[in-house]
């Protein structure tokens, strides 16, 4: 997991203690909840609840760290990967999950 200062040793001007916006949307214009988790936040399914806006897509922001990040939308419960991520890549129980490069 990228988190901010992991190294105490490092420069405070370095890119990797840097936060930067992250944006996600999600197009489910049917759903009733839609959740963003990741590596980010551990896996919770329901740390990071989206907000719904009128044109059916779900949104949110986050603060991330530079490097790779691997998240996933929980969608009615169900996991949905993002069609506009940079890649797929596995997380820790061998899962497909998207992959976002925040630089």
């Amino acid at each position: 997991m990228n988190a901010l200062n992991e190294n105490p040793a490092s420069s405070p001007y370095s890119a990797r203690n840097t936060a930067k916006p992250a944006n996600f949307y999600c197009w489910a214009p049917n759903a009733k909840t839609v959740y963003l988790l990741g590596d980010f936040n551990s896996w919770d399914p329901t740390a990071f609840p989206m907000m719904r806006r009128h044109d059916g897509w779900w949104f949110a922001q986050l603060l991330l760290c530079h490097g790779h990040h691997g998240y996933v939308f929980m969608v009615d419960g169900s996991p949905m990967l993002d069609p506009q991520a940079t890649g797929v890549t596995r997380n820790e129980k061998n899962e497909n999950v998207s992959l976002m490069a925040v630089s």
